[in-house]
C-alpha cells in the first residue's frame, strides 16, 4: 500500500469571494472509531459551493474551509468498528464510497421527529475550519475524512466516479424531497421549476414515478434541451416570457387548473410566488432550491385560498444517498446523465471551474483528483 502523507493537497476558502488556495492541510495521524481516511478521485461542483464561496448562503461557515461537497473516494485507512456501509453492505480498505452530513442519532429531530437532516448536533463538510482536527472535512481535496457519525454508502461497481459524485448531493437531496412528497398518481401534472443538475434528476425521477406529463420551466434554452432527453413533455423558457406568459401556457395545458405538483430547483427567490401561481387548487408544491439569503415579496392568502401543501426539504440522509446510488445504477442508460457533466479540471483549476460554474457556464463540472 502506498504510504500515507502527511498532508492533503486542499482548495481552501480563506475570505468570501477571494479565489480558492491551494495549500497543504494535515492529514490526521489517528482515524476514530468508526471513521474512515479516502483518497478523493472525484468531487463534482455544485451551486451550494458557489454560494457558499459568494457569502450568500444562510447556513453558517466557519472560515477558512475545504469547499466541495460531492466528493467520492477510496478508503484507504479505517477505524475501529468501520465493517460495513450505512446500509449494511460489507466495507473495506480499498471500496469507493460517498459519504453524507453526520446526524447525532440521540437528538429529538434524530430520534422523535425522524429527521436526520434537521440534527440538532449535524456537523457538515465544506463548513467547517480546516484548522482544527480533523482538518479534512471538504471534496476539493487530495484525501477527505469521514466523521465516525457520518453515513457511508459503497459505491456500486456499475457506477461511474462521474455518477456517484453526481450521486452525493444533487441527486440525493431529489430522491429526499421525492420522498417528503409521497406518491404521484398517474393522472397527475409535474411542473419543474428549474433545469439546473436538481430539476433535471427530478425530471427524470418524475418519468420514473409515472407522472402523466412533465412540465419544466427555466432557462437557457441548451438547458430545456437536455430537459427534454430526460423526460420533459414541455419545456417553458423564462428568458423571454414574463411570468404572466408562462402561466398562461402551463393553464393552456393543464386544462385551466394548473400543475398538480409544482416542484421548486431554481434557488431564485421570486420563484417561489410564481411557483404558488402555477398550482392548481389543492396542489402540492415542494420548495427544495432556496438556501440563499435573500428575500421576495408573496401573497400568503395564495396559499389559503388554494389550499395548497407546500413542503420544505432539505438536504438528505443516508437513505437518500443510497436511493440515489441505486436509481443511477438502475437507470445510468435510460438517461443522458453523462451530458450533465459539462466540464473536467484538476484541482489548481477549481477556480476557473467555480468562475465558469458563477456565470453558468457549466451544468455539472466535476475536479478529479489525481
Amino acid at each position: 500500500m502506498t504510504a500515507i502523507p502527511a498532508y492533503s493537497r486542499a482548495a481552501v476558502l480563506r475570505e468570501f469571494k477571494a479565489p480558492l488556495r491551494i495549500e497543504e492541510v494535515p492529514i490526521p495521524d489517528e482515524t476514530e472509531p468508526f471513521a474512515a481516511l479516502v483518497k478523493i478521485e472525484m468531487c463534482s461542483i455544485c451551486g451550494t459551493d458557489v454560494h457558499l464561496w459568494q457569502g450568500s448562503l444562510s447556513l453558517k461557515v466557519n472560515l477558512p474551509v475545504i469547499i466541495g461537497h460531492e466528493m467520492v473516494g477510496r478508503v484507504i485507512r479505517t477505524g475501529a468498528g468501520v465493517t460495513t456501509d450505512s446500509v449494511g453492505t460489507p466495507l473495506q480498505v480499498g471500496d469507493r464510497v460517498v459519504y453524507t452530513h453526520t446526524s447525532c442519532g440521540g437528538c429529538y429531530f434524530c430520534t422523535t421527529a425522524r429527521k436526520p437532516t434537521l440534527c440538532t448536533n449535524r456537523r457538515a463538510y465544506m463548513y467547517e475550519n480546516i484548522e482544527a482536527p480533523p482538518y479534512l472535512l471538504g471534496g476539493f481535496s487530495e484525501y477527505g475524512y469521514v466523521l465516525p457519525q457520518a453515513g457511508r454508502l459503497r459505491v456500486p461497481d456499475s457506477v461511474p466516479n462521474e455518477l456517484a459524485s453526481l450521486s452525493s448531493c444533487a441527486l440525493r437531496s431529489v430522491m429526499n424531497a421525492f420522498s417528503q412528497l409521497g406518491e404521484i398518481e398517474p393522472t397527475e401534472t409535474v411542473l419543474i421549476q428549474g433545469a439546473g443538475p436538481l430539476g433535471l434528476l427530478a425530471t427524470a425521477n418524475a418519468r420514473v414515478r409515472g407522472a402523466k406529463k412533465i412540465i419544466v420551466v427555466g432557462s437557457p434554452a441548451p438547458r430545456l434541451e437536455m430537459a427534454r432527453a430526460f423526460g420533459a413533455d414541455l419545456c417553458i423558457p423564462v428568458e423571454g416570457t414574463t411570468a404572466e406568459e408562462r402561466l398562461d401556457t402551463v393553464l393552456a395545458h393543464t386544462e385551466g387548473r394548473g400543475a398538480d405538483i409544482v416542484m421548486e430547483f431554481t434557488g431564485v427567490p421570486s420563484a417561489f410566488a410564481e411557483g404558488l401561481a402555477l398550482a392548481r387548487k389543492g396542489g402540492r408544491y415542494l420548495v427544495v432550491g432556496q438556501l440563499g439569503e435573500a428575500a421576495t415579496s408573496l401573497q400568503p392568502s395564495m396559499i389559503v385560498k388554494k389550499n395548497l401543501q407546500v413542503i420544505g426539504s432539505f438536504s438528505g440522509d443516508a437513505r437518500s444517498y443510497s436511493l440515489a446510488l441505486q436509481f443511477v445504477e438502475r437507470h445510468q442508460h435510460d438517461f443522458p446523465f453523462e451530458k450533465m457533466i459539462s466540464g473536467r479540471y484538476k484541482l489548481d483549476e477549481v477556480n476557473v471551474a467555480l468562475e465558469r460554474m458563477r456565470r453558468f457556464e457549466e451544468i455539472k463540472p466535476v475536479i478529479t483528483v489525481d
